[in-house]
C-alpha cells in the first residue's frame, strides 16, 4: 500500500504539532522506598514535522512507546524522544506523561498508615538537545485538629495546592521533593486556637516565597517555578515565582 502520509508535500507548510493524546498506559516509575511503583499514566506524544511531509502514521507513536514497556525514567525518556525524532523524521519530538504517584505515610501515634496521592507530570522535548521538566502538585491542608471529647473527629480541611515545576542537574527522588515542600506547608498552617487568631488567613505570597527559598538551596535543582493557590468558595487567590528570575517580574497575586 502506498504511504500517502510519507509522500513529499510541495506546499511548504510546516505542521507545528502532529501526534496522539490521552493514551491511557500502564507505567513503572522509580520509588525510593520500594525501588519501583506501578501506576497508570495519561500520555501525549507529538512531533514538529518539516514542510516536505504531509503527515505521519499515528500508530508509530504507540509502537515506539510499547518498545519501552512502560519503564519511565530519565534514560528511557531521552531514548523515546530520540527514537520519535529519528523514526518520524521530525524537527522536534515531545512527550507528556501525567500519572498519580502514591506515597505511604508512617503512622503517627493513634493513627493508621495512610497513602497520599500526588499528581505528577513529566514533559520532555528533544530538538538539538533534550529538555525535561518535572511537575508535582502538592495538596496543602491544615493539620488534623484534635478529636473532640465526644462525637466524630473533624475532617481534614483542604486549603489549596502548590504546583511545582523544575529542571534538575542530577536525579532527584519524587518523594524527596514532596517532603521538602511539605516541610514548609505543614509548618505554616494551623487551625485557629483562640478568638484573637480567628479569621486569620495564610498569605499565598509568604508561602510561595518560603517554598522558593527552600528549593533554591537544593544543589541539584537548576530551575523551578512555583504557584501556590488558595481555594475559596467562588474564587481563589494565588502567587507564583520563577527561579532564576526571567527578565519580567514573575511574582503575582
Amino acid at each position: 500500500m502506498k504511504d500517502i502520509q510519507g509522500q513529499r508535500d510541495y506546499r511548504r507548510i510546516n505542521i507545528k504539532k502532529v501526534g496522539v493524546k490521552n493514551i491511557s498506559y500502564p507505567v513503572t516509575v522509580l520509588d525510593k522506598s520500594t525501588r519501583t511503583q506501578k501506576t497508570v499514566a495519561t500520555v501525549n506524544m507529538y512531533v514538529n514535522l518539516p514542510h516536505h511531509f504531509k503527515g505521519t502514521h499515528m500508530s508509530r507513536f504507540v509502537e515506539i512507546l510499547n518498545r519501552f514497556h512502560g519503564e519511565i525514567n530519565l534514560k528511557s525518556f531521552h531514548l523515546i524522544l530520540e527514537e520519535m525524532k529519528a523514526k518520524l523524521q521530525a524537527e522536534a519530538a515531545h512527550i507528556e506523561i501525567e500519572f498519580p504517584y502514591f506515597l505511604k505515610r508512617k503512622p503517627i501515634a493513634g493513627q493508621t498508615v495512610s497513602i497520599n496521592e500526588y499528581k505528577c507530570k513529566m514533559h520532555g522535548s528533544f530538538e538539538e538537545i533534550d529538555d525535561l521538566v518535572l511537575e508535582i502538585e502538592v495538596p496543602i491542608a491544615p493539620p488534623l485538629p484534635p478529636q473532640a471529647a465526644a462525637g466524630m473527629p473533624r475532617s481534614l480541611g483542604h486549603w489549596g495546592r502548590a504546583n511545582i515545576r523544575l529542571r534538575f542537574k542530577h536525579f532527584i527522588w519524587i518523594e524527596d521533593l514532596i517532603q521538602m515542600a511539605e516541610t514548609v506547608t505543614a509548618h505554616d498552617l494551623s487551625w485557629p486556637t483562640d478568638e484573637n487568631s480567628r479569621g486569620k488567613t495564610l498569605s499565598v505570597e509568604e508561602l510561595t516565597k518560603a517554598l522558593g527559598e527552600k528549593m533554591e538551596t537544593h544543589p541539584d535543582i537548576k530551575w523551578f517555578s512555583i504557584q501556590v493557590e488558595n481555594l475559596s468558595q467562588g474564587f481563589s487567590t494565588f502567587a507564583s515565582l520563577e527561579w532564576p528570575e526571567s527578565d519580567s517580574k514573575t511574582m503575582q497575586h
